[in-house]
């Protein structure tokens, strides 16, 4: 049975590194992040209906991307990304994200924490605020039940550290 891993956290945190690395080391699928493509299409100013429409199209990519998927899909994202960034962007989220998010889980969360240099990105806003974002993910994972590992350390230790928090799952 295919087991999903959502790669989560604050910006520039080492999400999309991490999901190309842990696909290419287990030999299988990743799901790329559909708002930076979405948004360099449309532009960096975005509303509440365009992150619905971003999150629809995370799940429609993700769906895709798993039948071609080897016993493991990494994602680079997840519902819970498009869930905090609502309610700190808009102040609120959409019931729509927010059955979604109850509904469509994962095996396993690696939250990234943001011990890695912030790199400078038009598409990113928050260089300023993300341990207090940090704080929101664990505390929603928290919360939720939802089994987690925090991703700590620089270059080759992060990449082994989630490494290791994956093969936990597949020896399960």
């Amino acid at each position: 049975m295919l087991k999903r891993v959502a790669i989560t956290g604050p910006e520039s945190t080492g999400k999309s590194k991490l999901a190309l690395w842990l696909a290419d080391t287990y030999q299988t699928m990743q799901v790329s992040e559909y708002a930076r493509d979405y948004l360099e299409k449309n532009g960096p100013d975005y509303t509440l209906e365009d992150v619905i429409a971003i999150a629809k199209g995370q799940l429609k990519r993700e769906e895709d991307t798993a039948g071609r998927a080897k016993d493991l899909l990494f994602c680079d994202t997840d519902l819970l990304v498009t869930k905090i960034w609502c309610e700190v962007v808009f102040g609120t989220c959409p019931q729509w994200i927010e059955r979604q998010f109850q509904m469509h889980r994962y095996d396993l969360y690696l939250l990234c924490y943001p011990d890695i240099p912030w790199e400078p990105d038009p598409l990113r806003e928050n260089p300023d605020d993300r341990e207090a974002l940090f704080g929101l993910y664990l505390k929603t994972l928290g919360e939720n039940n939802l089994p987690y590992r925090i991703v700590k350390g620089l270059g080759n230790i992060r990449f082994e550290n989630a490494r290791t928090f994956v093969d936990e799952i597949m020896n399960v």
